[in-house]
Order: C-alpha cells, then sequence, then structure tokens
C-alpha cells in the first residue's frame, strides 16, 4: 500500500469516527421547545372575515406554542356569541377549555352550559364548538331544553350555534306537540 493510499485510509477512519455524536447532544438539538405564556383576566375578541364572532372572557389562561398552538382555560370560561347584528346571539359556561388557534376548535368539558337569548339551554358533560362552521358536537350525553320540551340525547349531538337545529343521536324525552286546529 502506498503513502498515498494509507493516507486516504486514515482520514477516512478519522472522519468515520469523527461523526459519532453524544445522545445527549443529539437530543438538545432536536427536541421540541414549548413556549408557555401565562395571562390573567382575559378578554379576547373572535372574529371571522371582519365581524364579530364571540368573546372569551376568563380568570386565567395558559397559551401553549407547539405544533399547534392551544390556548387552555383551566380555571373556568364564558364566552358571548354574537349574531350577525352583533347582538349576543348565546352564551357559554364551562369549567374548563382548550382553544385550538391553528384548527379554530374550542374543547369543553365540566358542566358545559350553552343558553340562548329565548332561554334554550343545552347541556353536556363535553362539547367541541367548530368556529369555521359554527356547531356544537359531541359524543357525549346531552340535553336540550325548549320552552315546553326536553331532549336527552345518550350518544351525542350535532348543534348550531344558536341552538335552531340540533341533532341528537340516541334520544329519549318528551316532545310537546302544538294543538291541532
Amino acid at each position: 500500500m502506498t503513502n498515498r493510499s494509507l493516507s486516504i485510509l486514515l482520514l477516512f477512519l478519522l472522519g468515520l469516527s469523527a461523526c459519532e455524536n453524544d445522545d445527549r447532544v443529539l437530543n438538545d438539538w432536536t427536541r421540541s421547545v414549548a413556549l408557555t405564556e401565562e395571562a390573567t383576566d382575559i378578554q379576547s375578541f373572535i372574529s371571522q372575515s371582519g365581524k364579530r364572532k364571540a368573546l372569551i372572557v376568563a380568570p386565567y389562561m395558559v397559551k401553549q406554542n407547539r405544533d399547534t398552538i392551544s390556548m387552555t382555560f383551566p380555571r373556568t370560561v364564558h364566552c358571548d356569541f354574537y349574531d350577525d347584528s352583533m347582538r349576543i346571539d348565546s352564551r357559554l359556561d364551562a369549567r374548563y377549555g382548550v382553544y385550538y388557534e391553528n384548527l379554530n376548535k374550542v374543547f369543553l368539558r365540566d358542566s358545559v352550559v350553552v343558553i340562548t337569548q329565548k332561554g334554550d339551554t343545552l347541556i353536556s358533560p363535553e362539547l367541541w364548538w367548530d368556529q369555521s362552521t359554527q356547531l356544537f358536537t359531541t359524543d357525549k350525553y346531552a340535553i336540550y331544553r325548549g320552552p315546553d320540551h326536553q331532549i336527552m340525547g345518550g350518544q351525542g349531538l350535532e348543534a348550531t350555534q344558536d341552538l335552531k337545529r340540533i341533532t341528537f343521536r340516541g334520544t329519549t324525552g318528551t316532545i310537546k306537540a302544538p294543538a291541532a286546529q
């Protein structure tokens, strides 16, 4: 073997040994970092196409910037939903909520109650609100109370934000029909 071949071989072997990285260093470089912000006395407006759609009020919020930016409301959350005339159309309260900014969805749990201006009420232990479609959905038990009827669904529902259209799965209850004329 010539000196030149031996030098190339030594440089190649030296290069291979230099490529090994310490696992700790590699993990530090590639680990996911979450930026966290905290805030108190929150009042945040949600708008869509330049129109105010909702006002979120909460005593405490934690915002995390990861793959999906999320805002967690661990100490109750209240939301007023607005119609096209900027009047409050319905109100929502829950003891816990998470807003997923990139998905435009809110997950609510623990004593979730939605009440319209007319007094129609939706109660569920868990509820999703989709900001884009303005729909509530759940696969949990839910109760709807109207002025003269009540519907209970054991396998979830889909409802418009104003509760004008509700589709239950697995329902029980009574509906009072108007008297025939």
